[in-house]
This record gives C-alpha cells, sequence and structure tokens, in this order.
C-alpha cells in the first residue's frame, strides 16, 4: 500500500525537505482507515497514560492501511510527532497510543514485552 503523494508535495520533495505537516496531511489523506483508528484512539487517551483499540478492521484493504502506517518508520514518527504520542502495535490491529512520559512505565512495557504478545494472540487472529 503507498501514499497517494500529490504532484506538488512529489516535487518539493524532490527538491529538498518537506514539513511534517505536510508529510502528515499526505499520510492522513492516503490511509484514513488507519488515520481514523490511531486519532481515536489518541482521543480515547484523555487525561490517560494508554489508551487502545482492539476492533479488527473491517477488510483487508483497512488492515493493510493499518500495517502501512504502523510499519513504516517515518509515517509511524510522524503520526507520533503529531499526535504526541508513542505508538504500540499487536496483531496487525491493536493499536495503543502512550503518553512519552509513560513509556518506561510498566504497562507499556508489559505491553510490547514477549510476554504481552504472546498473550495477546488467539486461533482466530492467526492469519491476520
Amino acid at each position: 500500500m503507498s501514499l497517494d503523494v500529490p504532484a506538488a508535495l512529489l516535487a518539493r520533495a524532490t527538491s529538498g525537505d518537506v514539513t511534517d505537516d505536510e508529510f502528515v496531511a499526505c499520510v492522513r489523506d492516503s490511509l484514513p482507515y488507519a488515520w481514523q483508528v490511531i486519532s481515536g484512539v489518541v482521543a480515547d487517551l484523555g487525561d490517560s497514560d494508554f489508551a487502545d483499540n482492539a476492533t479488527p478492521p473491517p477488510s483487508e484493504t483497512e488492515r493493510g492501511q493499518l500495517l502501512r502506517a504502523l510499519a513504516s518508520d517515518a509515517i509511524r514518527g510522524g503520526l507520533e510527532r503529531h499526535f504526541g504520542v508513542t505508538l504500540a502495535f499487536q496483531n496487525c490491529h491493536r493499536v495503543a497510543v502512550f503518553r512519552p512520559s509513560a513509556v518506561d512505565g510498566r504497562r507499556y512495557r508489559a505491553f510490547v514485552s514477549p510476554r504481552g504478545q504472546l498473550l495477546n494472540q488467539s486461533p482466530e487472529l492467526r492469519d491476520c
């Protein structure tokens, strides 16, 4: 799944750097399902240090958008900077957001640990 890069943005990228705002807008427009999930989890964060979404995507197209957004260092980093959070990801769809101050905390370490990954598996998600 590729980003839909407008010609003007591609021209600016060819001749130099683009801003985070330009890049994040391209991500938002190219990966609307991923944007919806991540921005929704960020909204759910409220005053907490952690929020997550465990609802599987409705189709493989949406799953692909989520995987694309979270598998790319540039996209993931841009989203983290834009929303001011740290993203964590499990099972092809479980997206969590943490406040940066919580990254060294117990809940974050548990979520990103091998144990956390193993405990979050299930047979119905085997081929997700």
